[in-house]
C-alpha cells in the first residue's frame, strides 16, 4: 500500500515534486497545501489545495507525510520556515531520491530532501535535512552538505568539502577538495572556489560578454 503525501506549494517545484513522487516513489500524492493568503485556485494538478492553517484537519499527520516543495528564496529561509512549521504540526517530512541517482553513501540523507536524476553521492558523504540537489551534481567522498541548502545542476563538490546551512550553489560551480563554505553563502553559476568561504559570502564569476563581431560574420558556422 502506498504511503500518502501532501505537498507544500503550488508552483513549478510543487508540480515537479508531484510528478517525481507519483512516478518514482512509494508515495501517493493526496493534495497540496499553501498559506491561505496564497491560495489562487481550489485545486492543483487535479488535487485539492488546502490552507496550511487547516491542513491538520484535512490531512492529519498520523495518516499523511509532507514534502515542502519550495525554492531557494531568501537564501532558503522560506523553505526552512515551512519545513520547521510542518514538523511542529507533527508531520513526518518525506524525501524524494531519484532512482536514476547514484547513491554510495549508505543512505546518509536527511528529511525533506529533493535529489533528482544523475546526482552522484560518493561514499561517506552526508546530506542534511531540507536539501535540494537538482540534476547532475557530484558530491565527493566525505563531504557534508548541511541543512537547508540548494545546489543547482552540475555542481562539482570535491572530496572532504563542508557546506554550511542555507547556502546556494549555482549551476556548474566547482568547489575544490577540503574547503569549508560558511553558512548562507551564495556561489554563483560557473564560480570556482579554491579556498574557504566565510559565512554570508557572495562569489560570482564574470559573465561572458557579447563579442563585437556579429554571428553573421563568423566563418565556419
Amino acid at each position: 500500500m502506498s504511503k500518502r503525501l501532501v505537498i507544500f506549494g503550488a508552483g513549478d517545484i510543487a508540480q515537479l515534486a508531484h510528478r517525481y513522487f507519483s512516478t518514482d516513489s512509494g508515495y501517493e500524492v493526496a493534495g497540496f497545501t499553501v498559506d491561505a493568503a496564497f491560495i489562487r485556485e481550489p485545486d492543483f494538478c487535479g488535487l485539492p489545495v488546502v490552507a496550511f492553517e487547516e491542513v491538520g484537519q484535512r490531512f492529519p499527520p498520523e495518516d499523511f507525510d509532507v514534502f515542502v516543495a519550495l525554492s531557494y528564496a531568501k537564501l532558503n529561509a522560506v523553505r526552512k520556515e515551512k519545513y520547521l512549521a510542518a514538523k511542529a504540526l507533527g508531520y513526518r517530512l518525506a524525501s524524494y531520491v531519484s532512482s536514476a541517482a547514484t547513491l554510495l553513501n549508505d543512505g546518509a540523507i536527511g528529511e525533506n530532501c529533493f535529489i533528482l536524476e544523475d546526482n552522484t553521492i560518493q561514499p561517506f558523504a552526508r546530506i542534511g535535512n531540507n536539501v535540494t540537489l537538482w540534476s547532475g551534481n557530484h558530491i565527493g567522498h566525505h563531504s557534508i552538505v548541511a541543512d537547508h541548502c540548494f545546489l543547482a545542476s552540475h555542481v562539482v563538490v570535491s572530496g572532504g568539502v563542508e557546506i554550511g546551512e542555507q547556502c546556494f550553489i549555482g549551476v556548474n560551480a566547482t568547489l575544490r577538495d577540503h574547503i569549508k563554505v560558511g553558512e548562507r553563502c551564495v556561489v554563483g553559476a560557473g564560480a570556482l572556489l579554491l579556498a574557504d568561504a566565510a559565512p554570508e559570502g557572495v562569489y560570482i564569476g564574470p559573465a561572458t560578454e557579447r563579442s563585437k563581431v556579429p554571428s553573421t560574420r563568423l566563418r565556419g558556422i
